[in-house]
């Protein structure tokens, strides 16, 4: 008999986990959150009382004793391995939060277990989802800006300028694997993945100017394409107000494609048919909804057969990058990704 629900444990009830939840309300509503799991007692109960869950403090308690088909862990990245083999010795479904681990070996030795057992594995990138990338992309196929040169993306994030111990566990290297890029530097490969192919080669420059952060707090990488193409990417933590900034910037021998951040953000067209730009769409609403969106397919993934919008093997693309870039800060030189 098909199943029409999906019952699901949330395995971390830190921030992301509100977004997560969000989600599930508003878009992936054939999901239903039986079990939260978090070491942190206060945390497990206030996510429990908002869910209607039951709440536990430990991960294999929870697989035990808990009431769920399949597990959406929000763990630090140190945490990915020990908590989705548990899950996968347990039979469960896994979402993983991107990057799918803090090293390679951890990324490859995650995705072995997850082949020897016939369970959904799927790894949690948003940005795989924002409708205002897949809508560039479609624009590029169908020839808008021409012949693809080269593009650009500025991921700024706004950080606290107070931070006190216990320090977040992003701010320490063996715990994240790095430092921005990693991190919230994910969502921006990604997309630029998406638009303009595989990664081959990257080189660039990082540094730190918030003295507790263990990793990079910013990050400028020049990154080589397999069809030859090329694009620049900001990573920055911003520490005070940022001023506006573009997200991604696409050019072509025939155009550009513009997608503006903030609260306004737009996709917008330059080309000879519209040399002053023409509004395509919205590009808030996209990223607004692309937690639900990710949910939705993996409760799709599970519940329907359907075929998930990426791999999680193609999730290894921003993991690699990043440690590329890290070679490369080492090395001056250009490093393979792949």
């Amino acid at each position: 008999m098909t199943q029409s629900r999906l019952k699901l444990a949330l395995i971390g009830c830190g921030g992301i986990a509100q977004a997560h939840w969000q989600g599930i309300k508003q878009i992936a509503t054939r999901i239903d959150v039986t079990t939260v799991v978090d070491t942190n007692s206060t945390n497990a109960k206030a996510m429990a009382e908002q869910t209607g869950a039951h709440a536990y403090t430990d991960l294999q308690e929870a697989l035990q004793k808990g009431s769920f088909d399949a597990v959406d862990i929000m763990l630090p990245h140190d945490l990915h391995e020990f908590a989705a083999l548990q899950c996968f010795a347990a039979a469960k479904h896994v979402l993983l939060e991107k990057p799918i681990a803090h090293t390679l070996q951890s990324a490859e030795r995650i995705l072995a277990a997850s082949n020897r057992v016939d369970k959904v594995f799927m790894v949690a990138e948003q940005a795989q989802y924002w409708s205002d990338v897949i809508k560039a992309r479609e624009l590029m196929d169908a020839g808008a800006i021409g012949d693809i040169i080269s593009a650009s993306g500025n991921f700024y994030d706004r950080v606290a300028n107070d931070v006190r111990e216990p320090l977040p566990w992003r701010y320490n290297l063996a715990k994240a694997g790095g430092g921005v890029t990693i991190d919230g530097g994910a969502h921006w490969i990604r997309p630029l993945r998406m638009m303009m192919g595989e990664v081959d080669e990257v080189i660039g420059v990082a540094g730190r100017h918030i003295p507790q952060m263990q990793g990079e707090s910013w990050s400028r990488l020049l990154l080589k394409f397999e069809n030859g193409s090329v694009a620049t990417l900001a990573c920055q933590n911003v520490l005070y107000a940022p001023g506006p900034v573009e997200m991604f910037r696409i050019t072509g021998t025939e155009g550009e494609i513009q997608i503006t951040g903030g609260r306004n953000g737009e996709l917008i067209l330059f080309n000879p048919d519209h040399p002053k730009g023409r509004v395509v769409m919205n590009a808030v609403e996209g990223k607004i909804n692309s937690y639900g969106a990710e949910l939705k397919d993996f409760s799709e993934v599970v519940l329907d057969a359907k075929t998930m919008a990426a791999t999680p093997a193609y999730a290894l693309g921003e993991l690699r990058t990043a440690l590329a870039l890290y070679r490369s800060i080492e090395s001056g030189r250009w490093e393979k990704v792949w």
